[in-house]
């Protein structure tokens, strides 16, 4: 495998066991837990004025902090998205300032581009011929994408409600979609069934392999280096799986072993109200969620009932003295028009519950004027349109 040279190998969260990665590819040989990328950091040699001398044109512009080398990467120079300052709305916040991290602007309109630059870069080094994975919709799009970019075969399995430009796009990639009727837990299920009956299939599902969140951890590392290494106050992400903010919290510890930052961000969850496991979790003060019986969320690509890594995003939230916050469905979607028609932005429903959970921690009080706040929008609300349209009629627009 042509990895990087501080790369050291998979840790198994659960019980510490290591392994190589040349010879696992999933979850732990040994107690099925999630394996996590572990790296020498003594081995890294970099500082500020490094990185600044670089273009700023892809993730992969932090080799030495990911498992693989740039030149064997899958990528379509995902990354490098705009951190956009929003003063109006910092005022309407009354915070000090607050600026919306554009990753609409990846080459399939999200941030999952750049987990699955990562996700394909492996699988193209373990020899796969074909890739699967369940997906909300974003996933699948984006895994298509990268997989013809491999020369690789992708598999999504697609609950019925996801959008249709997603649906569409997989299709244009040239991926194999299999539409499940009913929520992403039955397209799960699908999932495995299909990966069961086919033994060459290379899964690129969320901490069922080990990568995704490596990519998706460059968010956090841009946004700190945009704002010149000030580290912000608060970073708020919306929430389903928990892949961007599990990576967030990884990127924010790892630059300060470094010596690139002293401190950590406040990282916020945010989830709609109709599906908020990590939400109501924070709130008791669990350690693991309960799932949710009944979701319904105009959110499709958060509403996950049953997020698998519940355990490490609430871990995040806590050490970095952070918080979860949940918003309605009509708060978000008019939190999506507020940033369209202010700030010139477009979100989709389901990373507007960010823009709408900053919206409600300012009205609960809990900001004192100074605060430095960035929202993640992790897709471009092209993807879904007609419903933020049909909000806006439903408002006699």
């Amino acid at each position: 495998m042509e990895t990087t040279d501080a790369f050291a190998g998979l840790e198994c969260v659960d019980c510490g066991g290591s392994y190589d990665p040349a010879d696992v590819s999933h979850r732990c040989p040994d107690c099925d837990g999630f394996l996590d990328p572990t790296y020498d950091y003594d081995a890294i040699d970099l500082d500020r004025e490094t990185l600044a001398a670089r273009p700023f044109d892809s993730l992969w512009r932090y080799e030495e902090l990911l498992p693989f080398t740039r030149e064997s990467a899958v990528t379509t120079n995902e990354g490098a998205t705009a951190l956009v300052d929003c003063p109006d709305l910092a005022d309407e916040l009354g915070i000090d300032r607050l600026l919306i991290k554009d990753e609409g602007r990846n080459p399939t309109g999200s941030t999952t581009d750049r987990g699955l630059s990562v996700a394909l870069t492996a699988a193209s080094q373990h020899g796969a011929s074909d890739v699967a994975l369940a997906t909300t919709g974003n996933g699948g799009q984006a895994a298509a994408a990268y997989a013809g970019r491999a020369g690789l075969e992708s598999h999504s399995y697609v609950p019925s409600r996801s959008s249709f430009s997603n649906k569409a796009m997989i299709n244009v990639h040239g991926g194999d979609m299999n539409v499940v009727g009913g929520r992403y837990d039955d397209a799960v299920g699908a999932f495995e069934e299909g990966l069961a009956e086919n033994d060459d299939w290379y899964s690129v599902q969320s901490f069922v392999m080990p990568y995704r969140h490596e990519g998706a951890k460059t968010t956090l590392y841009e946004i700190v280096e945009g704002l010149e290494w000030e580290v912000p106050d608060i970073v708020a992400y919306p929430t389903g799986v928990g892949v961007g903010l599990i990576g967030a919290y990884k990127a924010a510890t790892e630059l300060r072993e470094l010596g690139l930052v002293d401190d950590l961000p406040g990282l916020y969850a945010a989830q709609a109200d109709g599906c908020a496991p990590i939400v109501d979790a924070f709130e008791n003060g669990h350690d693991e969620h309960e799932p949710v019986e009944t979701p319904d969320t105009i959110c499709g690509e958060i509403e996950i009932a049953d997020p698998p890594a519940s355990a490490r995003v609430l871990e995040a939230l806590a050490e970095t003295d952070g918080g979860a916050v949940a918003t309605e469905d009509r708060d978000i979607l008019e939190a999506a028009v507020q940033v369209a028609q202010h700030e010139g932005l477009e979100m989709a429903p389901s990373p507007a519950a960010a823009a709408s959970g900053v919206w409600e921690l300012a009205e609960r009080g809990e900001f004192d004027g100074s605060e430095t706040v960035v929202i993640v929008n992790t897709a471009s609300g092209n993807k879904e349109g007609d419903v933020l349209r049909s909000h806006l009629m439903s408002q006699g627009v």
